[in-house]
């Protein structure tokens, strides 16, 4: 709450703008200054002061709300709570789709859709209100030069042939997408900071940030003391700020993440000793089972991170063709999990009938122990270390498998795993 800007406050103008000059643009700057600091910088009296205090205390607090009013807000308009993703059987069980108001991950493998995924919601939140859209627009923060606006051209004109058969419709959906490319830590947080002006002033409906993990990892050693201290704060900070946007402007926020194994037995190495271009890492940790047998694919960032997310959405490989939706964080849907394919209108649900025993169950309440399956020999570095160390993937004993990994460190042998 402390970070709204002061010009929201009511504050007159030229108030605003002497402020400005000594670079006091937000609540918390202005409330971190003291009595004589502030007379000094305003120029005004002791009781302007106060007031001017007391102003902006009363805007950046917390505003309380019963239960009941909350409830109201969504049976008045409930067209504006979620915005669907088409995804028939997935906008059920969301109770609409994704949630306004609240921070919504995608996590999986790469190359199984996360991109292809935003893009799509890019899309949709662009649709006028009668196809189900927001009629706003989309900041589209991309960290990776992953975004495609071909893809995004592709995918509207095979979804709704109809609605975007005119050139005018293509030009004034792409218009309304307003995308940023980020490659730092430090752009990322700017970006992200100077977003609540470019929400008001764009009418933006839904904010995408892809990914939030892969700058953070390159530039955080966490084997550096104090560096996952730091990275937990970044993140923590991030999270907070897209938070409030989201519920202050009840938005969606729509964020992607990349995935990290973990290996029982001991061994602790960490993601950019193996491979830094790759999005996994290897860290110590309990295994699937909790037996401590083997390794598991999971979310990455963390389980502090994990809790700063509402809901989290696995998107994973089932094979070459087939990958599966898991939903495995939300406030208010089950464990679910759908058999999809990628087309060029996007992601499409394959239909019920074809759902197989592959659509596995899971129980737990820690999603950040929810395994996710990666395609078999899909990433060149396991190919490589498979064709330089064969031995060590010909152990079928773990135990064999972590001491020959250990041999081969030592060895200063293993370039890439996985």
């Amino acid at each position: 709450m402390a970070s709204k800007k002061l010009r929201r406050a009511g504050l007159p103008q030229n108030l605003c703008e002497r402020l400005s000059r000594h670079q006091i643009t937000t609540c918390q700057d202005l409330l971190r200054l003291s009595l004589l600091e502030l007379m000094k910088v305003t120029g005004q009296n002791y009781w302007k002061v106060q007031k001017l205090l007391n102003t902006v205390s009363q805007f950046c607090a917390p505003r309380m709300q019963t239960v009941y009013e909350m409830k109201r807000k969504r049976t008045m308009n409930p067209s504006t709570a979620f915005l669907p993703t088409t995804l028939e059987d997935l906008d059920k069980i969301l109770h609409g789709g994704i949630a306004c108001g609240s921070i919504t991950e995608i996590t999986g493998p790469s190359g199984c859709g996360k991109t292809q995924f935003c893009i799509m919601m890019s899309l949709l939140a662009t649709l006028p209100t009668s196809m189900g859209g927001f009629s706003g627009a989309v900041i589209y923060i991309d960290t990776e030069s992953a975004f495609s606006a071909e893809r995004l051209i592709e995918i509207a004109q095979h979804r709704f042939p109809h609605y975007f058969a005119s050139e005018e419709k293509l030009i004034s959906m792409s218009s309304s997408i307003y995308l940023y490319r980020e490659l730092t830590c430090d752009g990322v947080l700017k970006r992200i900071e100077s977003l609540e002006e470019e929400i008001i002033s764009k009418n933006v409906k839904l904010v995408i940030l892809d990914s939030i993990a892969s700058v953070v990892r390159k530039e955080f050693d966490t084997k550096l003391q104090g560096n996952l201290r730091e990275r937990t704060n970044l993140l923590t900070k991030e999270a907070s700020i897209l938070k409030y946007l989201a519920e202050e402007f009840s938005i969606p926020v729509i964020l992607t993440n990349q995935i990290t194994t973990w290996l029982s037995e001991g061994l602790a190495l960490q993601a950019d000793l193996l491979s830094p271009a790759d999005d996994l890492s290897l860290s110590e940790g309990p295994s699937r089972n909790g037996a401590g047998e083997s390794g598991y694919v999971t979310a990455a960032l963390g389980n502090t991170w994990s809790h700063s997310v509402n809901t989290r959405l696995i998107l994973q490989y089932l094979n070459s063709q087939t990958r599966q939706l898991q939903i495995a964080k939300s406030p208010s849907a089950p464990f679910t999990s759908f058999l999809y394919v990628i087309e060029k209108s996007g992601l499409v649900l394959q239909d019920s009938g074809q759902k197989d025993q592959q659509c596995c169950s899971w129980e737990g309440t820690n999603p950040t122990l929810q395994a996710i399956k990666m395609q078999k020999e899909s990433c060149p570095s396991r190919r490589l270390f498979s064709e330089t160390h064969p031995r060590l993937l010909s152990f079928p004993d773990t135990k064999d498998l972590l001491l020959q990994l250990r041999i081969a460190l030592r060895c200063n042998e293993l370039l890439f795993f996985f």
